[in-house]
């Protein structure tokens, strides 16, 4: 990376972490006067409420007034798949947000030339900033994350996540197989905020079948950069979904076959 890249990456990491946390706060304030809070369905259990909208709008209007060059492309708001991106999943877990419990995330990631190079998920709740740079390892609230090494099911859980994208019967075959192979497994609500637990070594691996860029890009390269192995997501168009799996590298062969991820 030349030098004028890095010093450039390095003032979107700066402005990544204070924008995630001012986001954060902003969901917070939200969740304090939930009973008034405009909710409505966009889909069988698929949530959207005022919150997601104002969130995003913030993160849009402070990266875009430090970076005016940057495009993006949020959950709300949509958006194209451009060279210099950012891209955001303005409250990840709306459905537990909407009824004030956790988790729920703010995940943001900065994408050049298809490569995603700043990833940060935050945890309004816990005051927990997840963050990476490619290449450059994973942090939580500045402190070094790594996954664990758990090497046999039997010590290991899985987040597994369901989505109503998708026929439940291929994710009870999951679950069925990940729990006769020896795994435990939770069903949490947040894909961001999943695989950032992977990353900081809480828990071995997370899996689901349909996701966006928005629910994954900066949690997948939590995982890579904390020495993980996470299945690839392209950046294709907005709204294209695909089947994502993270997990420690020792249990990386055995969850792909149970999966059939990756």
């Amino acid at each position: 990376m030349l030098a004028d890249d890095a010093s450039d990456l390095d003032l979107r990491a700066r402005a990544l972490a204070i924008v995630a946390r001012e986001a954060g706060g902003l969901a917070r304030r939200y969740l304090a006067s939930r009973n008034a809070l405009s909710v409505r369905l966009k889909g069988p259990q698929d949530w959207l409420t005022e919150a997601d909208g104002a969130v995003e709008r913030l993160v849009i209007d402070r990266l875009g007034a430090a970076f005016p060059e940057d495009r993006f492309l949020g959950e709300e708001q949509g958006g194209e798949v451009v060279d210099n991106l950012w891209v955001i999943d303005p409250i990840d877990g709306t459905a537990n947000f909407a009824r004030g419990i956790a988790p729920f995330a703010i995940s943001i990631a900065y994408c050049r030339a298809g490569q995603v190079e700043l990833g940060a998920i935050y945890d309004p709740l816990t005051d927990e900033l997840f963050a990476a740079r490619r290449d450059g390892g994973a942090y939580c609230n500045d402190v070094p994350i790594k996954v664990r090494t758990a090497p046999l099911p039997a010590e290991a859980m899985i987040d597994a996540g369901y989505s109503h994208r998708h026929a439940f019967a291929d994710y009870l075959a999951i679950v069925e197989r990940l729990v006769t192979a020896g795994f435990a497994f939770r069903q949490a609500g947040s894909a961001a905020l999943g695989l950032a637990q992977v990353a900081a070594g809480r828990i071995d691996g997370y899996c689901e079948l349909h996701l966006f860029a928005w629910d994954v890009l900066a949690g997948l390269l939590l995982v890579r950069e904390a020495g993980g192995w996470a299945s690839a997501f392209p950046l294709y168009k907005p709204g294209d979904g695909r089947a994502v799996l993270a997990c420690t590298p020792a249990l990386a062969p055995t969850l792909r076959a149970l999966t059939d991820i990756g």
